[in-house]
C-alpha cells in the first residue's frame, strides 16, 4: 500500500530531521570516516541510533507500505542535511533505489532473501551496471555492455568488469547487469562471493559512501536460475524501474545537504566582520545568498513535481532527467557559493561545505552527466518535431 497523506511524511520528516541535526551531525568529525567512505562499524553503530529513535528507513513501514515519493522527498530531504544521515536512515544509494527496485520486481522468495536485509539496514548493497570505459564497456551508454551472461543447464554463467560500483567493498547483496541471448539482464547475488573480485577502490572526489567506487573483475560467477531477477532480457526495463526514482532520490539528499551548507555559509556572513561590516552587508556576498535561496527554491519545485508524475504511476524518464539537470546543476552553484563566501574556511575541512561542495560536484556526473541527459531530451524533441 501507498501511503499519500502529506501529514504522514511532514511528521516522520520533522523526527528525522531531528535525529540528523541532534545525534548524527556530532558524528562528522569521527575518525572513522575515510576518502573511501565511513566504515561499515560506523554505518551500523549509526542505523542502530536511527533504530532507537524510529527513523531506520522511516520511508518504508513495518506492514510492507511505504510513502509516494513526494512523501519520500519531504522525509530524503531531511536526512540529507548531514552526509551520515542518509546511510544513519537507511536512505542512502544504492540501497534506496535498490530495495525500490527489488519490491517492484523481485519474487517473494527473493525479497525474503534480498530485500528484507536491505529494508531492516543490517546489510548494505551494490548494483553492479557500469564498465571500464577505457575497456569500451557500458558507462554512460548501458547498450555497450560487454558482461555476458550464458546459459549453462538451470545455471547461468556471467563474465565481466565493472567500474565505479558504489559500495561493493561490504555489501552483502549484490545486482547483476549482464547480456544474456536474450538481451540484458539481471542477476541477484549473495556477496561477498568468490568469484566476484574487487581490482581496487578508486580515489574519487566524494567520500560519502561506505565502500567507494570500485573496479570489479567477474570470473565465471554460477548462479542458479531462480536468482535472475524477473525475467531474461529485460533488464532495461527493470533498470529504468530503478533509474527514475533513483535518480530524484539523489536530488532529495542532496537538497539536504546543500541546505545545510547554506545555512553555515549564512551564519558565517552574518557573524564575520570584514571592510568594516559583516560580510552579508556587502552586496557581493549578500546577492549570493539571495541566489542561493532562489535556486533552492527552484530546486525544491523541481523534485517536488518529478516526484508528482512518479506518483502517478509514469515511469518518469524524461522528467526524471529535466530534475536531475536542473537540480544538480542549482545545488552546485550553491555549494560553489557557500564555499566563495566563507574564503579560507570554505575549502577548509572545518565543516562539511568543503564536502558537501565535492559531493554535489560527483552528482552532476553520478547517475547521469548533465551532458548525457541533455542529449536524451534533444532527441525527444526532435522525435517529437518530425512526428507532428
Amino acid at each position: 500500500m501507498i501511503v499519500t497523506d502529506p501529514q504522514v511524511a511532514a511528521d516522520i520528516a520533522a523526527k528525522v530531521e531531528t535525529f540528523v541535526r541532534n545525534v548524527v551531525v556530532p558524528y562528522e568529525k569521527d575518525p572513522r570516516l575515510g576518502s573511501h567512505g565511513p566504515s561499515d562499524e560506523l554505518v551500523q553503530e549509526l542505523r542502530a541510533k536511527a533504530k532507537d529513535a524510529g527513523v531506520l528507513t522511516p520511508h518504508i513501514f513495518e506492514d510492507g507500505s511505504h510513502l509516494n515519493q513526494r512523501g519520500t522527498a519531504t522525509v530524503l530531504k531531511m536526512s540529507g542535511l548531514s552526509p551520515l544521515g542518509p546511510l544513519a536512515c537507511n536512505t542512502m544509494a544504492p540501497d534506496e533505489g535498490n530495495m525500490y527496485l527489488l519490491g517492484k520486481v523481485a519474487s517473494d522468495d527473493q525479497k525474503t532473501r534480498f530485500l528484507d536485509q536491505l529494508v531492516s539496514g543490517a546489510s548494505r548493497s551494490a548494483f553492479f551496471m557500469t564498465e571500464p570505459a577505457n575497456e569500451g564497456g557500458a558507462g554512460s551508454d548501458p547498450s555497450m555492455m560487454q558482461t555476458t551472461a550464458k546459459l549453462d543447464g538451470n545455471h547461468w554463467v556471467i563474465n565481466g568488469r565493472k567500474a565505479f560500483i558504489t559500495g561493493a567493498e561490504g555489501a552483502k547483496v549484490g545486482i547483476v547487469m549482464a547480456k544474456a541471448e536474450e538481451g540484458a539482464s539481471l542477476f541477484l547475488v549473495d556477496l561477498p562471493h568468490p568469484a566476484i573480485r574487487t581490482d581496487r577502490v578508486l580515489d574519487t572526489i566524494d567520500s560519502s559512501m561506505p565502500g567507494g567506487h570500485a573496479i570489479v573483475t567477474i570470473d565465471n560467477l554460477r548462479l542458479p536460475a531462480d536468482q535472475m531477477l524477473g525475467n531474461a532480457g529485460e533488464g532495461f526495463k527493470y533498470a529504468q524501474i530503478r533509474l527514475s526514482p533513483a535518480r530524484l532520490s539523489h536530488c532529495m539528499r542532496w537538497y539536504g545537504s546543500v541546505l545545510r551548507a547554506h545555512e553555515i555559509a549564512t551564519e558565517y556572513a552574518c557573524k564575520r566582520e570584514a571592510f568594516g561590516k559583516l560580510l552579508v552587508d556587502h552586496e557581493g556576498v549578500g546577492f549570493q545568498l539571495a541566489d542561493n535561496l532562489i535556486d533552492l527554491k527552484q530546486a525544491e519545485l523541481m523534485i517536488d513535481w518529478c516526484a508528482d508524475v512518479l506518483d502517478t504511476g509514469d515511469l518518469g524518464t524524461v522528467e526524471s532527467s529535466m530534475a536531475k539537470v536542473a537540480v544538480s546543476e542549482a545545488l552546485y552553484r550553491i555549494a560553489d557559493r557557500c564555499v566563495q563566501v566563507m574564503g579560507g574556511t570554505g575549502v577548509s575541512g572545518d565543516t562539511i561545505v568543503e564536502q558537501v561542495f565535492r559531493e554535489i560536484r560527483a552528482f552532476r556526473i553520478y547517475d547521469g552527466p548533465t551532458e548525457v541527459h541533455k542529449w536524451s531530451l534533444a532527441k525527444k524533441i526532435k522525435r517529437t518535431e518530425l512526428n507532428k
